[in-house]
């Protein structure tokens, strides 16, 4: 069994010459989602009958700190099913994010191992559905499954064009978590994900389709609200920020409170382009910061008196 290790990635300790033809069920593959990395998207076919899944000494090794030495194993069984076990891990095995001492896993399954997370594929044309995956990892962020800061400097670009042009009105809401690296610390990484997610979730839902909410990078995220001008894009931004403040973030069987600092800039009387309105957006964001956090600064000469 090799001890080969390559940081953030799955790695296949048993020899793959002699692969397995696929069964009438078809191949069967993990593909890394998370943690980003140079390994990222990378496949890793299922071709034995079960697999020791850990940090070291494993068939599937994870070298991330999050994940136990032995901490699942996945087994093929009579019918060509997979199935998911933990093996007493520390920080548990979770399909579709939902913990599991055991599960048998259906195509399309997202399984995390600690911090690390897979798309579990399986079926006939699995080189078609790979190839989805990665397309769809270029536009989403693997961590929270919000689209990602490439997919939304794209779509920024496109919208201002459009609004510019059409005469449109456009806003920008960027925000990010308050002391998020006090929860990293005193919490741990995996508490800080829950929280990337948790907010994820909970603005998903209250975004309307021809707007997008993206990722922009750490604890930083971006709402672009088309045809918005920039009193209805306040009222937007303090609505997410009271959607957030109003709860705890559910961690390991506790509360997280968290709050958010936003920074709100629209189109004015002077175009702006992309990087501009990031910037207008950015920093009336710190201004929320400096300003005492859990709050929302607008650009003020957008507003109109009265």
């Amino acid at each position: 069994m090799s001890d080969k290790r390559n940081s953030g990635t799955l790695v296949l300790s048993r020899p793959v010459e002699a692969v397995a033809k696929p069964t009438e069920r078809g191949e069967a593959c993990l593909v890394l989602l998370h943690p980003p990395g140079p390994d990222i998207g990378k496949r890793t076919p299922l071709v034995e009958r079960n697999y020791v899944i850990g940090r070291e000494n494993a068939d599937l090794v994870i070298p991330r700190s999050a994940v136990s030495r032995q901490h699942s194993q996945l087994a093929v069984d009579q019918a060509g099913d997979w199935w998911v076990s933990d093996l007493g891990s520390t920080n548990g095995t979770f399909v579709n994010e939902e913990r599991v001492d055991r599960r048998r896993l259906a195509d399309g399954d997202q399984v995390r191992f600690g911090d690390a997370i897979f798309k579990y594929l399986n079926g006939t044309n699995i080189e078609s559905a790979y190839h989805e995956e990665i397309y769809r990892m270029t536009i989403l962020d693997g961590l929270t499954g919000i689209h990602n800061k490439r997919y939304f400097l794209e779509f920024l670009e496109r919208e201002l064009a459009v609004a510019i042009r059409h005469r449109h009105a456009l806003s920008l809401v960027m925000f990010d978590v308050d002391h998020f690296k006090k929860v990293n610390d005193q919490r741990g990484h995996l508490a800080g994900d829950a929280v990337l997610k948790d907010l994820s979730a909970r603005i998903k839902a209250r975004v309307r389709r021809e707007d997008l909410f993206a990722r922009y990078g750490g604890e930083e995220f971006a709402c672009v609200l088309a045809s918005t001008a920039i009193e209805g894009a306040v009222v937007f931004a303090e609505h997410i920020r009271q959607l957030i403040a109003e709860r705890p973030c559910m961690f390991d069987g506790t509360g997280i409170s968290y709050t958010v600092s936003l920074g709100v800039a629209a189109l004015g009387t002077t175009p702006l382009d992309a990087a501009g309105l990031i910037k207008q957006a950015d920093d009336n964001l710190y201004a929320a910061k400096r300003g005492g956090r859990n709050r929302v600064i607008p650009t003020l000469a957008d507003l109109i008196p009265g």
